[in-house]
């Protein structure tokens, strides 16, 4: 029977965006190592995975490391394999690959695999196939909804299930976009992509007439799926991933904090559900997604498809909503609203007609409560005018800081023996008991305040005393020295317990019939295939619109190719193609 542990998975960038996910409430996080990871931008070497496998270990949380790129040498998948052997000595649990010849190379180390999204991952057929060949979780396609994940999990049930709660999108289903490989030469599928869906394009018709102009018309506003947590623990996902390996710490600590409490909230109601890792986290700061970078929020597909799923204005943050011009002065402006603001602060509104409009930014030199002092008077601002603010100097100064703490509640329980004393310290599952041979001297007074003062000061460790016991006949006497001494060997031994064993085993120096491995040959066209439909987008769609645009449709960048999109209705795909009548 599938695991009810549920596992907040969260992104790390470095070492201090893994340390900064795992004490906010992470229950494993995926990082890439020095090569073949899908953001080529975020590398770490051996020794900081190393460092953050020792710390996530010791509270149960998972160490992924993202081996997913498409391999396209020789030399690349004997690169990869030994790479896979180092991750596997350092005792990470689990690769998340695409390339699906890794799981056939020779002399691969026995770690456990997870699909990776970019293998396009939509049907039970699909997931059913990835469990029969040994891969132990696959991370679902984003685009999938509530319904169809129950599905794959009512066909599929002992394979867990991984899908995105939070993040940037990609408009094309992952692993089927080439066109940053095939207009730019970087490859999505090499960890290089070009963001072809975050750029301007002019929306034209066969006749070359324009019906949109510099639109980010590919541009998929970020995902927010908060309020279908436990819906899709209902229908079958036991790991809930956060995208965001080139975010900073920052953004790591405020977006985990927050599903880390959405999450213990749903766990105190729904007692069959909890946390796949262990420790107390402390969260000192209120989280909010809303206040790190984002484009607006989307549930993306989660219960159908709808027309909220693009910002055709920017692909920039746009950050939160934080009210609207209630004035303009000559030296200010007024805002109206409940958000207390700061110097620094950079806010953002929409100016301009409609489908010509563009976001527009400025800084705020000074801030006297809702009035706010910009450097320089924004253009084009009116009263009404909605404002956000992408950069929240409030937050960034809060989040600089130290906003949490994690611990393990430790129990102890010092009893006397006829040698002696023995202590013990049980912290879950781990228990460590050590006696001591000590003479029993009668105190004049109780020692009970004493003994757990000195066993409750447990110093920089990442315990926490829940509970001190001490069964005496009498009031036995012991130095505090003697104390202190003993707490300390104790701990040692349990922390022990907590350290990733290291593997002596050998890699295989080379590999053998390395010439049966097929290479790859992929047909890279139609450069995107997507569920989004700009169609649909624009109220366009020809199942629901008697009065839609007929005809083809057209991408116009502003180097002036041109490509075409092509609509499968019957399937609801829509395709980025090359126009290859230019």
């Amino acid at each position: 029977m599938l695991s009810n542990k549920i596992e907040l998975l969260a992104p790390a960038r470095d070492k201090e965006c893994a340390f900064a996910a795992i004490d906010h409430g992470a229950d494993a996080v995926y990082i890439g190592a020095q090569q073949f990871g899908a953001r080529a931008a975020a590398g770490n070497s051996d020794e900081d995975i190393a460092e953050v496998v020792e710390y996530a270990h010791a509270f149960g949380v998972k160490v992924y490391v993202t081996l997913n790129t498409l391999l396209d040498s020789s030399e690349e998948l004997s690169q990869a394999r030994n790479l896979a052997w180092r991750m596997y000595k350092i005792g990470i649990d689990a690769l998340i690959v695409q390339d699906e010849r890794l799981r056939l190379l020779p002399g691969f180390p026995p770690i456990p695999l997870h699909a990776s999204t970019q293998m396009d991952n939509r049907t039970a057929e699909k997931v059913k196939r990835l469990q029969d060949e040994g891969y132990e979780q696959v991370v679902l396609a984003r685009e999938l909804t509530i319904e169809e994940i129950a599905e794959i999990h009512r066909q599929v049930p002992q394979m867990p299930l991984e899908v995105f709660i939070h993040g940037a999108i990609c408009v094309s289903y992952n692993g089927r976009c080439y066109a940053s490989e095939v207009c730019y030469g970087r490859s999505a599928n090499r960890g290089e992509c070009a963001q072809f869906c975050r750029m301007p394009y002019d929306l034209e018709n066969e006749r070359g007439d324009k019906l949109l102009t510099a639109r980010y018309l590919l541009s998929m506003r970020d995902m927010n799926r908060t309020d279908q947590l436990e819906a899709l623990l209902d229908a079958g996902a036991r790991s809930l991933k956060i995208e965001g390996r080139l975010k900073d710490a920052a953004y790591v600590k405020n977006v985990t904090a927050w599903y880390r409490q959405h999450l213990d909230a749903i766990f105190r109601r729904r007692k069959e559900y909890c946390a796949s890792s262990r420790g107390r986290v402390e969260i000192n700061f209120t989280p909010n997604p809303a206040r790190s970078f984002n484009r607006g929020f989307t549930n993306y597909f989660m219960h159908g498809r709808t027309a909220d799923l693009c910002n055709t204005i920017t692909p920039k943050s746009m950050g939160e909503r934080v009210g609207f011009v209630k004035e303009i002065r000559r030296d200010h402006i007024v805002v109206a609203g409940t958000a207390s603001f700061a110097n620094g602060d950079g806010l953002c509104y929409v100016a301009g007609n409609k489908g010509q409009e563009s976001l527009v930014g400025f800084r705020v030199n000074k801030a006297v409560g809702n009035h706010l002092y910009p450097h320089r008077m924004p253009q084009g601002l009116t009263d009404g005018t909605i404002v956000y603010r992408n950069q929240d100097q409030g937050m960034e100064h809060t989040l600089s800081g130290k906003t949490s703490r994690r611990v393990l509640p430790l129990e102890w329980r010092l009893e006397e023996i006829p040698q002696g004393f023995r202590l013990t310290a049980k912290q879950e599952s781990t228990c460590v008991i050590k006696a001591y041979e000590c003479e029993h001297q009668l105190a004049r007074t109780d020692q009970t305040a004493s003994i757990t003062d000195v066993l409750s000061k447990l110093g920089d460790t990442i315990y926490e005393v829940a509970n001190v016991e001490i069964d005496f006949s009498q009031p036995w006497f012991i130095p505090r020295s003697h104390l202190t001494q003993w707490r300390r060997e104790v701990l040692a031994l349990l922390e022990q317990g907590n350290e990733v064993p290291t593997l002596t085993v050998k890699a295989p120096k080379e590999f053998s019939d390395l010439s049966k491995v097929k290479e790859l040959n992929i047909d890279k066209s139609p450069l995107m295939t997507c569920r989004y439909c700009i169609r649909y987008q624009m109220g366009e769609c020809l199942k629901r619109n008697p009065q839609a645009v007929r005809g083809s449709l057209y991408l116009r960048g502003a180097d002036g190719r041109r490509f075409l999109l092509r609509f499968d209705c019957k399937n609801c795909q829509m395709m980025v193609e090359l126009d290859n009548k230019e």
